[in-house]
């Protein structure tokens, strides 16, 4: 193990792990990831694996380079690979066959060579090639939801060409525990404020989530929630979850709902006024879907979610987060949508579904934080999707003073893969699916230009969402933030069966806690329940 300092103090812990130990005679691969064109060496993900599906980890040649395993395989979805710096790296292996994969995020084309490693040494180059620069178009990206350490965060970012994280210094599974003494992160708290490793990746490092599944000893599960970029320790359990709330929003931090189909969530957007929706979350991996029993009681019958005999299919999952992100932004509140990996506690590399923020006053925390709170922003786990209303960016809101009017939605989806469509979605339905056709760009991308006029007849709300041809029929996709429209006495009205389903859902989970929680506790609860039900009186027929 080598210990070596990182970032603003930071030691980066890094083992130096090659193959599993085997006998006979062994051989040394070494290898390096370029840039295609340059010819400079990258930090990247890079991952090894023999014939007989065996996995191997390199190290950096460098005593100065960084290298971090992450071995994760959950019911047959491996992510097992090792991060590396920008320095060649070696890996002893016993003689044979191996594929050997390099990535680096989401802006370069993944390259994957068969080598036959013979006895002594074999060399490899694994050139990358940037297919977009989202970076230099002004869009930086972010990932709201990680349990990596700290320590080997800067190692991450890099090779992940993530812009910004939010590491997890505080972690409590037990309600009404404080995170600072029942905290589940073993290294000790950071001071806040940003770290920069360079000038296009940062790190905050202070960021908490609550993630209750018991009371007192007792299971009994409530939900998460996380809250990035605070300055000040938590010293409070929950629920209650106002105060929690009031500290996170007074010291300029960001509230995340995690995922949509926790017992509480739906009464955390009324009582904590959540600041994010992760359109992408933890479920959402790179490899096979594996979690389609979890909450499978949850979604609502009028929502159709896709499902097969394992539960929810995988666009069944994100289907049930698109529709109830869409109910709450029915119901009036302005929540912007993000995307989080969880990565360290699920099959899944850091920022494999990012959300990308709109910079054009230049890169830095504190602007990153401002336009994703403001919605300038879309999340992807593939396609870049940058759009337009009226020549307007995301999160943009429009006022009129009259009834009707016409919105020109425009822009273009920039690929890896061909666009399957596009489409475009007022008040949580899709009232526009348009099939674009590609063409390559010089740099081996795909560029899908497109526009369409939509009405709106009072108050509402449109997004895009674009859908990418994946040669594994996985789903891939990324979706704007709202662009929403206010015209006097004509207000957005949720649909009646949103607004159903969510009383009902509460009800039942008032009932469930009572001799559970405390007073308090139920009464936000309470106070969430009856914000939906006079929503009711109002709400439009389906």
């Amino acid at each position: 193990m080598l210990r070596l300092a990182g970032a603003a103090g930071v030691t980066l812990l890094v083992f130096l792990q090659g193959s599993p130990a085997a006998a006979g005679p062994m051989a040394v691969l070494n290898g390096r990831v370029i840039d295609a064109r340059t010819g400079t060496l990258l930090p990247a993900r890079v991952s090894i694996r023999d014939s007989a599906g065996e996995w191997f980890f390199p190290r950096c040649v460098s005593a100065e380079g960084t290298a971090v395993d992450y071995q994760r395989n959950r019911k047959g979805s491996p992510a097992m690979h090792t991060t590396l710096s920008a320095d060649p790296f070696m890996v002893r292996l016993p003689p044979g066959k191996y594929t050997v994969t390099a990535q680096r995020g989401k802006e370069y084309l993944p390259v994957e060579r068969e080598v036959v490693v013979e006895a002594d040494s074999t060399d490899i180059v694994l050139p990358l090639v940037r297919w977009i620069h989202m970076a230099r178009l002004g869009w930086y990206s972010g990932d709201t939801h990680s349990h990596r350490s700290l320590a080997e965060t800067p190692n991450l970012v890099l090779a992940e060409d993530l812009n910004l994280s939010f590491p997890l210094s505080h972690w409590v599974r037990e309600g009404r525990v404080s995170p600072v003494k029942g905290n589940r992160v073993p290294a000790p708290a950071p001071q806040p404020g940003p770290i920069k490793i360079d000038d296009d990746h940062l790190v905050y490092p202070l960021n908490t989530e609550y993630e209750l599944g018991g009371i007192g000893g007792r299971r009994h599960a409530l939900g998460a929630v996380l809250i990035i970029g605070h300055k000040t320790l938590f010293h409070q359990g929950a629920p209650p979850v106002a105060p929690v709330a009031e500290q996170a929003h007074r010291e300029g931090a960001l509230l995340d709902f995690e995922k949509h189909s926790w017992s509480w969530s739906l009464m955390l957007a009324p009582v904590m006024k959540v600041d994010l929706f992760e359109l992408s979350n933890n479920h959402v991996w790179p490899g096979p879907f594996q979690l389609g029993k979890w909450t499978f009681e949850m979604s609502p019958a009028y929502m159709r979610v896709a499902t097969d005999q394992n539960g929810y299919t995988e666009w069944g999952w994100i289907d049930y987060g698109f529709q109830t992100y869409y109910a709450l932004l029915n119901c009036g509140f302005r929540i912007q949508p993000t995307a989080g990996t969880g990565s360290g506690a699920h099959p899944v590399p850091l920022g494999f579904g990012r959300v990308y923020v709109q910079q054009p006053d230049g890169f830095s925390y504190e602007n990153w934080i401002e336009g994703l709170k403001a919605g300038r922003s879309f999340v992807t786990t593939g396609p870049m999707l940058l759009a337009t209303v009226n020549g307007k960016p995301a999160g943009h809101i429009f006022v009129s003073a009259s009834a009707g009017g016409v919105y020109r939605v425009a822009g273009r989806v920039e690929s890896r893969y061909p666009v399957d469509r596009v489409e475009i979605v007022v008040d949580g339905l899709v009232v526009r699916t348009l099939k674009p056709r590609g063409e390559r760009t010089p740099d081996e991308g795909l560029r899908t230009l497109f526009s369409a006029d939509i009405s709106l007849t009072g108050s509402g709300w449109i997004a895009v969402r674009t859908f990418t041809r994946h040669p594994a029929s996985r789903i891939r996709f990324a979706h704007t933030s709202p662009w929403h429209v206010e015209v006097a006495d004509h207000p957005l009205k949720p649909r009646a069966e949103e607004v159903d389903y969510i009383v009902g859902h509460l009800d039942r989970e008032l009932r469930r806690h009572q001799g559970v929680l405390e007073p308090a506790s139920l009464a936000e609860f309470k106070a969430a329940l009856e914000f939906y039900r006079a929503l009711e009186v109002n709400a439009s027929a389906n």
